[in-house]
């Protein structure tokens, strides 16, 4: 379908981070795109918004990595950035489940394109209104506590207060003692602190992101040679087996170009018809 080479290799681009993205960002992309990517601090990120809530995150998921990814940019003096912002919800499927959204975007002012990487998984999010210390000790293994650390508060999820990075029993029985001296009924908010170096699933996930990323950035456009040609839709209409009517399954993959907008559509191998307990006319 398209060409793979290494576009980025032997050059550098900036990571913003203040959480320890650049443990799982850095190799990835040095070793699948040789890619030399250098860790920048000095600007506090929690700054452009906290899952904590203490600090409203202001416009998309997208428009953060970008604001990152331009700080570091920056501050590094390169032409290109890297960037991993996160976001939670329930999951797409039941709606039932909490699930995490990582994108880790490339900004390439060389060839004036960004790239994309996403991932979509389960979370490690957990999150108890506690009025006991029996409560909070009780809660611990639904949170994955200690190798996941957890924020509290007092009284609940909206308080402005809150204590962060909580890893060991000790420091929990601290927090909790502030949180109830604090809290106007005794109760206590926690939560698992959703920060990547805190939360070693959300980390997992970052890589993830970090993976499909580094595939896409491998990937030329037949058009115009820039990287990042990726599939960004798929075409539906598989028939049956039995009828022959098009049911809601893939039948090709539309690819497209994020610098030219070129786009082509790849018919997916090895797919000739659907099963009848898959179509809506034979089973409504």
């Amino acid at each position: 379908m398209s060409n793979y080479l290494k576009p980025y290799a032997g050059l550098k681009a900036s990571l913003l981070t203040q959480h320890g993205k650049e443990s799982v960002v850095c190799p990835e992309l040095l070793h699948t795109n040789s890619l030399e990517v250098i860790h920048v601090t000095g600007y506090d990120t929690d700054r452009l918004g906290t899952f904590a809530r203490d600090i409203p995150r202001q416009g998309s998921q997208l428009d953060a990595a970008r604001k990152k990814a331009r700080v570091g940019m920056e501050l590094s003096d390169t032409k290109i950035g890297i960037a991993s912002e996160g976001a939670f919800a329930n999951d797409p499927y039941t709606g039932l489940l909490p699930w995490n959204y990582e994108l880790v975007l490339l900004v390439d002012d060389t060839r004036n394109l960004e790239i994309a990487g996403f991932y979509g998984g389960e979370a490690q999010s957990a999150s108890k209104q506690i009025s006991s210390w029996d409560e909070i000790t009780a809660f611990l293994s639904e949170a994955q506590f200690p190798s996941h650390q957890l924020v509290i508060r007092p009284d609940d999820e909206y308080h402005l207060e809150c204590r962060k990075g909580i890893g060991t029993i000790e420091m929990l029985r601290e927090a909790y003692d502030w949180a109830t001296n604090l809290s106007k009924k005794g109760d206590v908010f926690v939560e698992n602190d959703l920060r990547a170096h805190t939360n070693p699933t959300r980390m997992a996930n970052i890589l993830k992101a970090t993976q499909n990323l580094a595939k896409k950035m491998v990937c030329l456009c037949p058009e115009c040679a820039s990287p990042g040609f990726a599939i960004t839709e798929t075409k539906k209409g598989l028939p049956c087996s039995h009828c022959g009517m098009p049911t809601n399954l893939p039948v090709a993959n539309i690819w497209s170009c994020v610098r030219c907008g070129c786009k082509k559509e790849v018919v997916i191998a090895n797919q000739i018809s659907a099963d009848p307990s898959r179509c809506n006319c034979c089973n409504p």
